[in-house]
């Protein structure tokens, strides 16, 4: 019998039934330990999951914002349209270094835990921009700045606790 037992570990009761084997399981505290056990794997791998695209995409604001000040990435050929607006853009000289120190700072912010959730609020209006910006001008770029503006909300979901003080009408 102890060989049958550890010769499947899922069944602890050979002869019943898994509708009667959990019936019977969920009586002991064998199978809450289990779902403990369980439970914590998912928070843990939840944890690394967040930290990956964390990571992810504060690198790549972090790349953008450092573009704004050096120029090391070739800019693709501009429509006319898109000519137009960086030309008078250019004619503001401080808003693209305040983009670019927005996008450095929000996404060192967002790499960290711990500033996470303020990270996530400084980058979203970047983000909202850039996706107004791809789905008026380049909808290819869509593609990727969805993405990102999913994780951007994600983590403001996901750091709700934080800014509920923010919210109440004290």
């Amino acid at each position: 019998m102890v060989a049958n037992k550890a010769a499947n570990p899922f069944k602890f009761f050979p002869g019943l039934s898994l509708r009667q084997e959990m019936e019977t399981t969920i009586g002991n505290t064998d199978f809450y330990t289990t779902f403990a056990r369980i439970n914590n794997i998912n928070v843990i791998v939840m944890k690394i999951i967040k930290f990956i695209f964390s990571l992810l995409f504060g690198l790549m604001f972090i790349n953008a914002g450092l573009n704004k000040f050096f120029n090391y990435m070739p800019m693709p050929a501009l429509t006319p349209e898109q000519a137009e607006i960086f030309a008078a853009i250019e004619r503001l000289k401080w808003i693209i270094p305040l983009v670019g120190l927005v996008e450095i700072v929000g996404g060192i912010l967002f790499i960290f835990p711990r500033t996470r959730a303020l990270g996530s609020v400084v980058i979203l209006p970047v983000m909202i921009g850039i996706v107004v910006h791809n789905s008026t001008f380049e909808p290819s770029g869509l593609a990727i700045s969805l993405p990102l503006l999913l994780i951007n909300i994600w983590m403001i979901i996901d750091n709700r606790t934080k800014f509920r003080h923010l919210l109440d009408k004290n």
